[in-house]
């Protein structure tokens, strides 16, 4: 496929790989065993993905027609959509009740019921939520608002904004939560940075350069780790009192990525470069 990839999801059981084409129009599945790929097509602007164990159904979310579609996850046959609004994004799962959030428009996160495939709630925000993270066990959703400059936390049962913070820099694009949702990880890209906040005051407690262009962050909660994967050619580790531990050149433009601790491994998309190549996914297994 040619053009930029977006979100990635995984469905471990099965060893499969969703990967949203956001510029291809299109998704695939790969099978992460022996590396056959099926491919769903026609859709306008694939950005998020998520797979539902439950129903075996995958989520995407169209930013090009403001819909979410659903799909069975074996076939890849359609199986519903729901009409959202404009450029619908990054989608998570709420472990606590299966709800589904989609993040999209102006400033809103809708959180939708998979089997009816309704919305139950609408959240409403600032600006266009980017990467967010839902902690189930406290209820909380928190939100990167790079439109606004801010971080918000959100009460899930009330869908009601508990506080807003000034973003540590300006871009903060991806978030990780951090151990027992006590510290969120945000990664900016202007300037590149890598900031840890204290989750109920906010409060930066560390703070250090990394690579650039970043769109995804993930915690290591086994080595204690952070893995930020980044648009200019890297993925960089650090450990989590933000110590630097090396990086790994990847490709340009593989800002995407997906760390799995049930497979203890972190995948990375790799886009087809301007002037050539082929798009390729890789495989990267953390040292000990």
């Amino acid at each position: 496929m040619k053009g930029r990839i977006d979100h990635l999801a995984l469905d471990v059981a099965h060893h499969r790989l969703f990967v949203a084409e956001i510029a291809n129009g299109s998704l695939d599945a790969v099978d992460l065993a022996n590396g056959q790929r099926r491919r769903i097509t026609g859709l306008a602007e694939p950005q998020g993905v998520a797979y539902l164990p439950a129903l075996d159904q995958l989520v995407v979310a169209c930013g090009g027609d403001g819909t979410v579609r659903f799909f069975n996850a074996a076939t890849l046959t359609p199986v519903g959509s729901l009409k959202l609004g404009s450029d619908a994004d990054n989608v998570r799962v709420d472990k606590a009740n299966g709800l589904i959030a989609v993040g999209y428009g102006s400033g809103a996160i809708a959180l939708i019921d998979p089997v009816r495939r309704e919305i139950v709630r609408t959240i409403s925000l600032p600006a266009h939520p980017e990467g967010f993270q839902i902690d189930a066990a406290k209820g909380r959703l928190y939100v990167n608002l790079p439109n606004a400059g801010a971080v918000a936390a959100v009460d899930l049962a009330k869908g009601t904004v508990l506080a807003r913070w000034p973003a540590p820099h300006h871009l903060n694009f991806p978030m990780a939560l951090g151990a027992e949702g006590q510290t969120l990880a945000i990664v900016s890209r202007l300037p590149a940075h890598l900031s840890v906040l204290d989750a109920a005051s906010s409060a930066v407690h560390l703070d250090p350069s990394t690579c650039g262009d970043a769109d995804d962050v993930f915690r290591d909660a086994k080595r204690q780790r952070w893995y930020v994967s980044c648009g200019s050619g890297k993925v960089e580790a650090f450990s989590e009192t933000a110590a630097p531990l090396g990086f790994v050149k990847t490709g340009s433009g593989a800002r995407t990525s997906l760390y799995s601790p049930d497979l203890d491994r972190l995948i990375v998309a790799v886009p087809a470069g301007w002037t050539g190549g082929t798009a390729r996914l890789l495989v990267l297994k953390p040292e000990d």
